[in-house]
């Protein structure tokens, strides 16, 4: 036991050495959290996969700091992460689920118009939807385009008049 302490330090009075081995610890563990609560964690996301995101980084780090008890953080971490995977179950198994935690998509473009109501509901400006066409499409040009959405996790999905989505544009709108 007193080995350990010696490694990995006790309380707040941690030395570097103790630091750094803690983060090694807290980086294998957290890679194993990862790959439990799956792909979606770290992807681009919904507010359930970033919430996630926030809580793990921030419950891990004490952690490492040694602010909070090793054992009891990292414990916590692990629920953080078995309780994403159990929503992220649930959400693919029930879309009225999903509808409430993640939303639905919006439509912002149809029949050659911008839709000004829902831009304003997905808090996307006229800019940001040519911007996605031009990164989507390599031109200005809107004539191609069928429709245009906000999706779930904030991307903007640009669907070509023949019905092939073409790509999608990250929306920075907080």
């Amino acid at each position: 036991m007193n080995t350990l302490v010696t490694i990995f330090g006790e309380g707040e009075d941690l030395n570097t050495l103790n630091m750094c081995c803690r983060a090694v610890v807290v980086f294998i563990l957290a890679l194993l959290m990862i790959r439990i609560s799956g792909r979606r964690s770290f992807g681009i996301g919904t507010a359930v996969d970033n919430i996630i995101v926030v809580l793990f980084g921030a419950v891990l780090s004490r952690a490492v700091t040694g602010t909070s008890p090793f054992i009891p953080t990292v414990a916590a971490s692990l629920v953080i992460v078995i309780l994403h995977r159990l929503m992220a179950w649930r959400i693919v198994h029930s879309a009225r689920l999903g509808k409430l935690v993640e939303g639905n998509k919006i439509l912002l473009f149809e029949n050659g118009k911008m839709i000004t109501d829902n831009m304003k509901r997905g808090l996307v400006c006229e800019e940001d939807i040519m911007q996605a066409i031009r990164e989507t499409t390599g031109s200005e040009q809107i004539d191609g385009i069928s429709k245009i959405y906000i999706e779930r996790n904030g991307e903007i999905s640009v669907v070509k008049n023949d019905g092939v989505q073409i790509a999608a544009h990250r929306n920075t709108a907080p």
